[in-house]
């Protein structure tokens, strides 16, 4: 059943994508911030708490509401299933801030294409030359693509197997959402507390996302240049500040035959101007202390990077779809 409720909510979300303006992003920031402002008195203990409110409950709850649905009905558990992964899996969620940064390169607007990277990611990009531009658009791309696609696709699979249902697209959607909201609270109030908070949740998370984001490079390998993409995941991955960021980015770099990695744009402060489940309040930045060997970015890889991901999800889809029929067959 995990094989058809993936593959209706990506038709779905197709069809019908999330609203650029949505409750969802509200109400998940709310219920953050409620937390943070109820639950944390200061105290290591306390961040932990907050964590487990804002995180783990959730997930918690879905798994319970999952076990009961489904002993009602199995096709009302197929229906929460969509219903969650929806919300939580997909690709239009980000994709539209990568085609409009493409569309105005492809025009020859290099400072519209500027200012659209900016809002997207809170940079300074007003002196970034071209290629770094593609760079940046690239590296944000495949990353959003782990985080909204093969991370919640890992995880929902995991624990819908063990009769938890969306449980896990709760767990991993959430984890990342409460590491990039508290980063940008650190940032712009520099309150101890949100340190801590802060500190706390991007570990947690990369303890989530560590072996999703290894199936993700592996995914880029199989479907891309196998060899170059192993040979750049083994030499370039310790480049990133983040070894899961550079797991995936190191591996893609070498299956696209493209540079990623290099200086860091800097951030700009100020209000959180998407409003989508995805993008939460954050002004994160890719950090990398050098560049993975390649071709200077071009246009044609923001071309090969669609096809990279897209193989990758046909890969997975299948893998799944096997291991679903051997499921029914035993």
């Amino acid at each position: 059943m995990s094989f058809f409720a993936v593959l209706f909510a990506l038709l779905v979300e197709q069809l019908k994508p999330l609203a650029n303006q949505n409750p969802i992003h509200d109400l998940l920031s709310g219920w953050v911030r409620w937390a943070g402002r109820n639950f944390d008195a200061g105290a290591p203990v306390h961040a932990r708490v907050v964590w487990a409110i804002t995180v783990a409950a959730p997930a918690v709850l879905m798994g319970v509401v999952y076990a009961l649905v489904n002993r009602y009905s199995t096709v009302l558990a197929l229906l929460l299933d969509v219903i969650v992964l929806y919300f939580t899996l997909g690709f239009r969620q980000f994709s539209h801030h990568f085609t409009d940064i493409r569309d105005a390169l492809e025009a020859g607007r290099e400072d519209r294409a500027r200012e659209l990277l900016a809002h997207w990611r809170h940079l300074d990009a007003s002196e970034l030359p071209r290629t770094e531009i593609l760079r940046h658009v690239l590296e944000y791309s495949l990353l959003a693509a782990h985080r909204h696609v093969f991370g919640v696709f890992f995880w929902f699979v995991a624990l819908s197997t063990v009769g938890l249902g969306p449980a896990g697209a709760i767990l991993y959607r959430m984890a990342e959402f409460a590491s990039r909201y508290w980063s940008y609270r650190s940032q712009v109030t520099g309150a101890a507390t949100h340190d801590r908070l802060m500190n706390l949740s991007q570990t947690l998370f990369a303890w989530l996302d560590y072996v999703p984001a290894r199936l993700t490079a592996f995914g880029f390998a199989v479907v891309g240049n196998f060899e170059d993409a192993v040979d750049a995941w083994r030499r370039h991955a310790v480049l990133w500040v983040r070894p899961n960021e550079g797991t995936i980015l190191s591996a893609a770099a070498g299956a696209l035959g493209v540079r990623l990695g290099g200086q860091v744009a800097p951030t700009v402060d100020g209000p959180d101007v998407s409003r989508t489940l995805s993008r939460g309040e954050d002004a994160e930045v890719i950090e990398a202390e050098g560049s993975t060997a390649g071709a200077e970015p071009q246009m044609a890889h923001l071309r090969s990077v669609v096809g990279l991901i897209w193989r990758s999800v046909v890969l997975w889809m299948l893998l799944l779809a096997l291991l679903s029929l051997a499921n029914l067959i035993g």
